[in-house]
């Protein structure tokens, strides 16, 4: 009787207080488990996360009919698209009060003016990362897209080498390194970057997404394209591992890509009051400050700069000076019939 009594209570009870559950859909170890403790803890609720490790992946998730998210987090530069295809709901500011925390410079971008459907997290900047060890005795220089492209270069690290498995990221790379934009459209350019990246590929060991942390700290790779934020992972592994070699950054002087990452809220979100809740909290200093001291993230959040380690915030590869930042792009959305060719492109690059 008391069994039939506390079910017919439970059935009784509204949906959300049967479900406290918050579903986001993030990038693999892009949230210190710290805070989302905190936040479980604070709002009486479960934080469920599920993993993509590329926006392509994202998309076509979102593509093919996948629902359940709440909180998603991917790179602005797909948060246009996103919201024509109606994947996205506006976000309802007076929730999130600690949007006044954000720099200035990554609000209002191009991809979301007034940000209508994205408050920023964190960025990365898109670079190279080495064993120092070895390229030094190598005698390798490592200051230009070169080091990931000219045959004569790979030949002394052929297999040691990794490359991010993201079509965007890779040509842009190839791009910088022809002296064009990031967001060149010129499909004449587009095949000379094509033509860079085949010849270079036998040199290289893996296209690789996620992995290469560990396969840098290991020794086993000594050079990736790979994201700032990792590189930074990989050192810490090395030294943990109590490895004779320091995993280091070295920032092209031909320019690089800023990815910067952004919290939005599906369009079918089941849990939009918890969304809010959780991107409010994540703007907090203290919470926002957490990964990048977890994982050396750049932030957007001018109130985590006081909870930030002082040996993060000095490092150039994760919080560049000017001059540095002057040559540092966003990637801009690709068109359908640009996105047509640019798929076209890396299907003969994998292919071959």
């Amino acid at each position: 009787m008391k069994r039939l009594l506390l079910l017919l209570v439970l059935a009784s009870l509204p949906a959300a207080a049967r479900d406290e559950v918050l579903h986001v859909y993030n990038w693999n170890n892009y949230i210190a488990p710290e805070t989302v403790q905190r936040f479980e803890k604070a709002c009486g609720c479960k934080v469920t996360q599920t993993y993509f490790s590329d926006n392509e992946e994202l998309l076509a998730k979102l593509a093919a009919g996948a629902k359940g998210y709440d909180v998603m987090v991917p790179t602005s530069n797909y948060i246009q698209g996103m919201a024509k295809a109606g994947w996205l709901q506006p976000i309802d500011k007076s929730k999130v009060p600690n949007l006044k925390n954000i720099m200035p410079a990554y609000l209002n971008t191009r991809f979301d003016p007034g940000n209508k459907y994205s408050v920023p997290y964190a960025y990365t900047i898109t670079m190279i990362g080495y064993n120092e060890q070895k390229i030094r005795e190598l005698g390798l220089s490592i200051d230009s897209w070169a080091a990931i492209f000219e045959p004569r270069m790979l030949e002394k690290v052929k297999g040691r080498v990794t490359v991010l498995d993201s079509q965007s990221e890779l040509m842009a790379a190839a791009l910088k390194y022809l002296g064009y934009s990031v967001n060149d459209r010129d499909s004449k350019h587009w095949q000379e970057a094509k033509n860079v990246i085949l010849k270079a590929k036998p040199y290289w060991a893996a296209f690789k997404a996620s992995g290469y942390i560990e396969q840098l700290a290991a020794g086993n790779i000594w050079l990736v394209h790979g994201y700032s934020n990792d590189i930074y992972q990989a050192d810490l592994g090395a030294q943990e591992a109590k490895q004779k070699f320091r995993i280091k950054h070295a920032m092209p002087k031909e320019g690089a890509v800023l990815a910067l990452d952004a919290m939005v809220v599906h369009k079918g979100a089941p849990r939009p009051d918890l969304a809010h809740r959780f991107i409010h909290f994540m703007l907090d200093g203290q919470n926002s400050a957490d990964l990048t001291n977890m994982i050396g993230s750049g932030n957007p959040n001018s109130a985590a700069m006081r909870f930030i380690k002082p040996e993060i915030k000095a490092m150039s590869a994760i919080f560049p000076d000017q001059q540095t930042a002057k040559k540092l792009e966003m990637l801009t959305d690709l068109n359908s019939k640009e996105r047509r060719l640019m798929n076209r492109i890396w299907t003969e690059i994998k292919a071959k």
